[in-house]
């Protein structure tokens, strides 16, 4: 009981009450989708899932396109991200 009574006090809880929020980051994220190098990485991430998607049997994995166009797309979103935390 006093563990959740001193947890509740150490973590804020954020309340909306008419208003709907907006997770910027996945605003952000949609902005930077948008650019010529997170859109060549994105293309080459679906190229690849095709690729393995056609193959009933295959060893090949796209993990290192995810990786590249996760990496691309978190340098683009981290410019401007924390302008919008308090």
């Amino acid at each position: 009981m006093w563990l959740k009574n001193f947890l509740n006090r150490l973590i804020p809880t954020v309340k909306a009450e008419d208003e709907d929020l907006v997770d910027p980051l996945d605003t952000l994220r949609d902005k930077c989708k948008a650019t010529s190098h997170v859109k060549h990485l994105a293309e080459k991430l679906e190229e690849c899932n095709n690729r393995v998607n056609s193959r009933s049997r295959t060893a090949e994995t796209c993990i290192e396109e995810v990786i590249d166009f996760m990496h691309a797309l978190d340098h683009c979103v981290s410019k401007d991200l924390f302008a919008y935390l308090k």
